[in-house]
């Protein structure tokens, strides 16, 4: 619900979310679905190459107008 404000107000947004179903139901403008759990958005820690590639996905999202966008990541 902040992303589609702060989307209004102009400012391109992206989210990671752990919770598919209910970031379909919430609707966000542009999310990356990752298969970890709670905690652990981009991976387990010290996998730097893993977690740049996550990072790499979501900005790859921000130019994307075919809102809302639920991309799933696959490790």
């Amino acid at each position: 619900m902040v992303q589609a404000e702060i989307e209004r107000r102009g400012i391109v947004t992206a989210s990671i979310t752990m919770l598919a179903e209910v970031t379909q139901r919430v609707r966000p403008p542009r999310a990356l679905s990752v298969p970890w759990p709670l905690g652990f958005p981009l991976g387990a820690p010290g996998e730097a190459a893993l977690q740049r590639r996550v990072l790499v996905e979501l900005l790859a999202l921000l130019p994307r107008t075919d809102v809302p966008i639920l991309d799933r990541f696959v490790p």
